[in-house]
């Protein structure tokens, strides 16, 4: 059974849960639809406690936030690992020189780690000492550690042009909340997303989606779609500048590097992502969605299979549910067994859908809500790319979530499910407040299938 600490929290979540939700449904459809107009909001911060964007790496990530879409509130925080920083030599890609102290940790990067790797602080991050020459200023030259960042320690990332920078996979993750509150930058998913950036060794794009009652159905899942086509042009961006740069000559001086070395120069400040054009690696792409989040990554996954090439270089090689959303008209067994469990019982969900479907499309059985419903559309689940499912013991989603993994399974998808003993609805992205040893395993665990479709030819078993 959960711990007392986490039944006394999940009663009081409820309770804050109900009230809200009650009170958002006794606005009229169009008080909810004209006070956020098509902009929108992404979050509550009269509800929940931001955490402040840091771009130094006090923790071993630095993150920023950005607006992405003049026309929409949708904006994305993205957090960079310290790793992106390192270099694999060939010890690292030959395996040799790991100490036993070590081997346990290394599980967790692609690349491993190399002979004179260290460990910082208490959360397990391997910094490797690497030579100063392999390391590049925004401009595109060699200089010492130290000039990397600024007076005040903020990472100003690289100049997309050379080749001596190490690119990282990019996870779009997908935050919880039932599509009515929740943040991409709320202290809780900040928390999470930071340990799932660390531990996998990924760029985490986190996605600040267009809320409901203000916007309903489609907003969110066309905003999921929307931050994987702007990841799309940034990579676009980023080799149009490198190939700028190429064209100037290596002989250029520092001076011409500063006027003509950025496409930014040519198109605007806002078009390039220095941090994604110089360490992300868009043909690597994880969606991770947690909750209501999973409903909208396995949206942007069927998306993503339509659109094809029309999408390249992102490409999504798998994709993370965790403990989805997904509910029918037809109840199943855990629906039944657990409708008043933990943080959210299944008439506060129906709520939730009620205020983010529109009122002449609800339904228990509409596609956004259940994956197995018939008439779905979009491509066929053959054609869908590996899915973890996690899911909770004391969850009454469980085994609708179990279900989706099993039909993917029958059609040959790589689909396992973890399933965690003792554990609740959200119990690893609250792990800030509830402290679960689930919490943690469920991270690494993530971590060690994710490696699998994202990790270098001859680094796959490097965790």
């Amino acid at each position: 059974m959960p711990s007392i600490g986490v039944k006394l929290y999940s009663v009081f979540f409820k309770f804050m849960l109900k009230h809200r939700l009650q009170s958002r449904l006794q606005v009229t459809e169009n008080d909810a639809v004209g006070g956020g107009g098509s902009f929108g909001v992404t979050s509550r911060p009269e509800e929940e406690t931001p955490a402040a964007a840091n771009p130094s790496f006090t923790d071993g990530v630095a993150t920023k936030d950005i607006h992405i879409d003049p026309v929409t509130s949708v904006t994305v925080r993205v957090f960079l690992p310290e790793t992106c920083l390192n270099f694999p030599d060939a010890k690292s890609k030959s395996g040799v020189g790991f100490s036993d102290h070590n081997r346990a940790l290394t599980r967790r990067y692609s690349h491993g780690s190399s002979e004179n790797s260290a460990v910082s602080g208490s959360n397990g991050v391997i910094v490797k000492n690497v030579d100063n020459g392999l390391r590049r200023s925004s401009y595109g030259c060699s200089v010492d550690d130290a000039n990397l960042k600024s007076e005040n320690g903020n990472y100003r990332g690289y100049n997309p042009v050379g080749n001596n920078r190490r690119r990282l996979p990019v996870m779009l993750q997908f935050h919880g909340g039932g599509f009515v509150s929740g943040s991409n930058d709320s202290v809780a998913n900040d928390f999470f997303c930071r340990r799932i950036a660390r531990l996998c060794d990924v760029i985490v794009v986190a996605v600040g989606y267009r809320l409901a009652p203000e916007n309903k159905y489609p907003a969110a899942f066309e905003d999921g779609l929307k931050v994987l086509h702007w990841l799309a042009k940034q990579a676009n961006l980023a080799e149009c500048s490198k190939s700028s740069g190429s064209l100037k000559g290596a002989g250029a001086d520092l001076r011409r590097s500063e006027g003509n070395g950025h496409i930014a120069d040519a198109f605007g400040a806002s078009m390039v992502e220095p941090w994604l054009a110089a360490h992300g690696d868009p043909s690597r792409c994880v969606l991770l969605g947690v909750s209501c989040g999973a409903n909208i990554a396995d949206y942007v996954a069927r998306k993503a299979i339509e659109a094809g090439k029309l999408l390249d270089p992102v490409k999504v090689v798998a994709q993370v549910l965790m403990y989805p959303f997904f509910i029918g008209s037809v109840p199943t067994h855990s629906e039944i067994k657990l409708a008043n469990s933990y943080f959210y019982d299944k008439a506060m969900c129906i709520l939730a859908w009620k205020l983010f479907l529109p009122e002449e499309e609800f339904s228990l059985d509409h596609p956004a809500a259940n994956p197995l419903v018939s008439g779905r559309g979009g491509p066929p689940l053959k054609r869908m790319p590996p899915t973890l499912t996690v899911v909770a013991e004391h969850d009454w989603m469980r085994d609708r979530a179990i279900a989706y993994s099993e039909e993917l399974r029958k059609v040959n998808v790589d689909a396992p499910v973890l399933e965690y003993k003792d554990a609740v609805h959200e119990f690893a992205t609250l792990d800030m407040l509830l402290k679960t040893p689930q919490a943690q395993a469920c991270a690494e665990d993530i971590a060690i299938w994710v490696k699998k479709f994202i990790s270098l030819r001859g680094h796959e078993f490097s965790y």
